[in-house]
């Protein structure tokens, strides 16, 4: 896409979104993003004209004083050096059953905490955050 403006006009290009599917099914998803794309420049479009050009599209934007182009490609992915690592989903392990704890198991109690107010700051935001010192978080 052509980005910028006078002697700073020049060509980037971007990743819009992965198809899975037939190559017609990514041109026709291809086809409705050209359609809907509105480019930062020009600010007032005076014409705009939409391409088919092999497997993509050119849209050529005319503004006051220059002309704009988007070029939409469809390409099949062969290698990406960032692409995440699919997981697995775990099998499922089987349950084991529970076991109903004797009547006269005594469980240990922990005590309540003491109902202590919290320290704050004079904008009422707390000195230590709650979250900090407990050994239920990972």
């Amino acid at each position: 896409m052509t980005v910028g403006t006078g002697d700073r006009k020049h060509v980037e290009a971007y990743v819009l979104t992965h198809v899975e599917g037939s190559r017609d099914e990514a041109l026709a998803e291809l086809e409705g993003r050209a359609r809907r794309f509105t480019p930062e420049h020009p600010r007032n479009p005076k014409r705009r004209r939409l391409f088919r050009d092999g497997d993509g599209f050119v849209l050529v934007i005319d503004g006051s004083w220059q002309s704009y182009s988007a070029r939409f490609t469809v390409a099949e992915l062969l290698e990406d050096s960032a692409a995440p690592t699919p997981r697995r989903e775990p099998e499922p392990q089987p349950q084991p059953e529970p076991q109903s704890e004797p009547a006269d198991a005594v469980l240990p109690r922990t005590p309540p905490l003491p109902s202590v107010p919290p320290a704050r700051y004079a904008d009422g935001v707390p000195v230590k955050p709650a979250w900090l010192g407990r050994s239920d978080l990972p």
